[in-house]
């Protein structure tokens, strides 16, 4: 859609908005999925260096993710779970980044990351068809987009097209993130959606290596129209790596000059009992900017929020 000769009504762009979130939750009933809820408080958020939580008290903070409580619900015997949620991110605001936003997350056990890209695939395309049902065509120039072959790159692929360099297991974190902002995401997602995956060992902090290549992780990320709209993996199920990766996270926080987080030793104890399995997160805001064509997150939700 061209923004600047069509410009839809506030009021357009919210029942789009509630078109398509309905149509996530038609989705995944349709595909025998629990919804569930978890709380939007935690003690213990994931340690990661580059998010940061909203404290709301001493020692609480709002959820960044409800990733860690899913997980515990899969350990417990839930095998097929989603969350339609709102999370919190401390100083994100920008034209695709809000400090509090809605998140869709979704998990399932004994599965890994090819899966949920195919997930994705059929999401979208069930999505979109709902949506164009609801607003009689008014969206109808995706379509063809969708039915297209996905570009599907491997970060060494892209960086090596995008960026003229080649990540190794243990890339740089700020030069690997601002080559990826910079050089790579602009070029993808056009005019299809486009899976970048196997991300580098040290980018993927709750993700399992990959069996055959351990220098990369089962980690995918989905993109359109140069957006990212999911970050997905097959899940590290060991307590032991898992704690030294936090363990690592949080040092690196400190020398970041943030705060460390207390060890979320609920969710690791549970991992001894979690299965193989795959996880999810998508960004339902800008799922509704890019099936849309608005300009930016502010206009596509109804009171864009301030940063804490």
């Amino acid at each position: 859609m061209d923004w600047k000769h069509h410009s839809p009504s506030r009021h357009t762009l919210l029942a789009a908005r509630a078109s398509i979130i309905r149509a996530v939750r038609d989705f995944f009933h349709g595909e025998g999925f629990l919804e569930v809820q978890t709380p939007l408080v935690t003690r213990s958020p994931a340690p990661e260096p580059h998010i940061d939580a909203v404290t709301v008290e001493s020692g609480k903070y709002l959820a960044t993710s409800p990733e860690l409580f899913m997980k515990r619900l899969l350990a417990s015997g839930f095998d097929k779970i989603f969350q339609i949620a709102p999370v919190f991110r401390k100083g994100e605001r920008g034209r695709i980044h809000h400090p509090e936003f809605t998140m869709l997350e979704w998990y399932r056990l004994h599965a890994d990351y090819g899966d949920l890209q195919g997930d994705c695939r059929r999401l979208l395309e069930s999505v979109h068809d709902a949506m164009l049902n609801d607003s009689q065509g008014q969206w109808a120039e995706d379509r063809s987009a969708l039915k297209e072959p996905w570009d599907v790159y491997t970060v060494r692929d892209a960086f090596s097209r995008f960026a003229g360099w080649t990540p190794g297991p243990d890339t740089d974190q700020e030069a690997f993130e601002v080559a990826l902002v910079e050089k790579v995401e602009p070029r993808l997602g056009f005019p299809s959606p486009c899976i970048l995956k196997d991300y580098p060992a040290n980018q993927a902090a709750l993700a399992r290596l990959k069996p055959q290549d351990p220098s990369v992780a089962e980690r995918f990320e989905l993109y359109w129209k140069g957006i990212e709209l999911a970050n997905g993996f097959s899940e590290l199920t060991d307590p032991r790596e898992q704690r030294e990766r936090f363990e690592a996270a949080n040092a690196l926080r400190v020398r970041n000059g943030l705060l460390p987080y207390p060890m979320p030793e609920e969710f690791l104890e549970t991992l001894t009992e979690l299965p193989p399995c795959a996880g999810i997160a998508m960004g339902v805001d800008r799922l509704v900017m890019v099936l849309t064509g608005a300009p930016d997150l502010d206009a596509v939700v109804a009171f864009p929020p301030a940063c804490p």
